[in-house]
């Protein structure tokens, strides 16, 4: 997933909760300016506040390997 697809994503799961970016900015405790970037797709926002507004979204991310597997804790 590109960032550009990750902004896409949460703007569609956003507006089919019928959420203003206002609002969602609002309920994250974050900036409007921050949910504006992270739904255009600007590669450099914060890991943290990202996941933060995918989780109050409902939405979730999973991390697999190039081969389908799930990232397994570990070195």
């Amino acid at each position: 997933m590109t960032a550009r697809q990750l902004g896409q994503a949460v703007r569609a799961e956003r507006r089919k909760q019928g959420i203003t970016q206002r609002e969602l900015a609002m309920t994250c405790g974050t900036g409007l300016r921050f949910i504006v970037d992270l739904e255009r797709g600007k590669a450099t926002c914060q890991t943290g506040k990202a996941l933060h507004v995918l989780q109050t979204l409902g939405l979730a991310v999973a991390v697999t390997g190039r081969d389908g597997d799930a990232g397994r804790g570990g070195a």
